[in-house]
């Protein structure tokens, strides 16, 4: 399930793209099927190593795009091991809100693309998340949880701060905010309540069929209660140094993988 809109946010063949906080790997995998070099970049070494292994399975079974290729690197977003202006395209997808220091991340996530490069951020959006902390103290009093609840104009804020230009954004994932209401309801955890069991299994047919009425529904209620804002947004290029277009991400992200491991 994708909340990036590719539509909005062209990638293709020969593209450096950064997924920041790639989590299970969603989006870097979209990409690597559309023939960039994607570098997908989390804390949690152990969804890497599934993300690795993803990359490795689409070669071997011809999904990944002609030219395209990914890495799975280890790092910090608020330190991207990686030299300024090195990406085409960065994407940070449900990440921000479980950063303490979020500015410090976006000031990375700009730094690490290019002049002229864009970037897709996605957020909760302000009025679902907030019902789901009014409902449960467990949604977000974890440890790894949301820190924070954004408003559009916030996050639009601090990505101007950092350098970057707002061009477009919209909401997604309508039909989901009512599923995360109902487990915040019925206890976030009980993945077995009835209800939840029910709502869960809709969900799973809309995203597999992708009935013409549930698209609708969710693109008419996407304004209202969509569960993710994103936001597109360009690198402006005033004294924004780049590292040029002969480097080589899959050397940089030997040698991010080396420190990490050296870290480790």
């Amino acid at each position: 399930m994708l909340t990036v809109d590719f539509g909005r946010f062209p990638v293709g063949r020969g593209d450096q793209v950064l997924d920041l906080g790639c989590g299970a790997g969603r989006h870097a995998f979209e990409v690597l099927r559309r023939g960039a070099r994607v570098v997908a970049l989390d804390t949690d070494e152990r969804e890497l190593v599934q993300v690795s292994e993803m990359f490795t399975g689409m070669h071997e079974a011809g999904e990944a795009g002609q030219g395209g290729a990914g890495f799975a690197v280890a790092g910090d977003a608020t330190a991207i091991p990686f030299p300024d202006g090195s990406f085409d395209r960065v994407i940070a997808a449900e990440v921000l809100e479980h950063i303490p220091a979020d500015q410090a991340a976006i000031n990375e996530l700009a730094r690490v693309l290019r002049p002229g490069g864009l970037a897709a951020i996605t957020v909760p959006s302000w009025l679902p998340e907030r019902i789901c902390w009014r409902l449960s103290d467990d949604y977000h009093n974890v440890p790894g949880g949301h820190v924070r609840i954004f408003t559009r104009g916030e996050l639009e804020a601090k990505l101007a701060r950092a350098g970057l230009a707002v061009s477009g954004h919209h909401h997604a994932h309508a039909l989901h905010s009512p599923y995360w209401w109902l487990k915040c309801a019925v206890g976030v955890h009980d993945d077995d309540h009835p209800l939840a069991r029910a709502y869960h299994r809709i969900l799973v047919w809309e995203i597999m069929k992708q009935p013409r009425t549930m698209r609708l529904a969710d693109r008419a209620l996407n304004p209202l209660i969509g569960k993710s804002t994103v936001v597109y947004a360009v690198r402006q290029a005033e004294g924004v140094p780049g590292i040029g277009r002969d480097t080589s991400v899959s050397d940089a992200a030997a040698g991010a993988r080396g420190r990490a491991h050296a870290a480790a």
